[in-house]
């Protein structure tokens, strides 16, 4: 249902707040240059540092700006169910297309827990959703037999798998067939976990280079196999370079050094430190992004 080039988009601010403003110029730049759907809200657009209303409003601005044009898919998951329905009940008030749910992180559920989770949120708001596994993020890897219990729920329609693990994703797709729709969580086995049966990307790198990210996940699907790979080979470098410090510091820092946001972001996130985002830089230049 949600596939191609999809970028999980930054959160702007100035001065403390939203960048409202820049929100809407950063969505603008993504449907310019072919992206396939839009994920506000997500562990790129800094959630976990929102509060309550700025979560709804950061969803409703990007809902309001791509005028349906693509695809948005609110990051609206907890570590809490009724919350999780509660933020995706709005998500879906708001006019999104449907909801990114990251498994719950610090309380550690087990398989078991996590099926009740997503099965209950499934149960509750009749709104598209896709399940998160980032088990470096959250402490917790959902395994592919419940990803394959999950996928007998007909508004369950996708997962983006984000363990880096193309044997996991293998498994995943193995046990379901065509009942759920596989995205790469990670930049760098996007094409490979394409050709093991994968949609597409839920992408860091899309922020700065929506077209390069379309244009290899459009190569691929069109069956230019060749130019999809050297678009892979062509992209490791700064693909890497958006994980040389904690997301989304780097992506926020290239997105500054292009003009197109500032760089602030929240504590516990903190500045690059000046020898990384001189690297950064450096890798920018060779790309010609800066």
């Amino acid at each position: 249902m949600f596939k191609g080039s999809i970028v999980a988009i930054v959160t702007p601010f100035k001065n403390g707040k939203i960048d409202e403003e820049g929100l809407r110029e950063l969505v603008e730049f993504q449907i310019e240059n072919g992206t396939d759907g839009i994920v506000p809200c997500g562990t790129t657009g800094e959630a976990s540092t929102l509060d309550y209303e700025e979560h709804d409003r950061v969803i409703e601005i990007v809902v309001q700006q791509t005028k349906k044009r693509v695809p948005v898919i609110a990051g609206t998951g907890s570590n809490s169910t009724a919350e999780a329905i509660e933020i995706t009940e709005h998500a879906k008030r708001a006019g999104a297309d449907g909801a990114l749910l990251v498994t719950p992180y610090y309380n550690k559920p087990t398989q078991e827990g996590l099926y009740r989770h997503y099965k209950t949120i499934a149960e509750e708001v009749a709104l598209p959703q896709v399940l998160y596994n980032v088990p470096g993020r959250t402490g917790v890897n959902m395994l592919p037999s419940t990803v394959a219990r999950l996928a007998e729920i007909p508004n369950i329609v996708g997962i983006k798998e984000a363990t880096g693990s193309l044997q996991q994703a293998s498994e995943i797709l193995s046990l379901c067939g065509d009942k759920i729709d596989v995205l790469s969580g990670d930049d760098f086995v996007t094409f490979p976990m394409m050709a093991c049966g994968g949609v597409g990307v839920i992408s860091v790198t899309a922020n700065i280079m929506p077209k390069e990210i379309a244009s290899m996940i459009d190569a691929f699907t069109s069956g230019d196999l060749e130019k999809a790979r050297q678009c892979h080979l062509k992209l490791l470098k700064i693909n890497n370079a958006m994980f040389i410090e904690t997301n989304p510091a780097p992506v926020k820092t290239a997105l500054a050094l292009m003009g197109k946001c500032d760089d602030e972001m929240r504590l516990p996130l903190a500045p690059m430190s000046e020898a990384n985002r001189n690297k950064l830089a450096a890798i920018m230049k060779e790309y010609n992004l800066i």
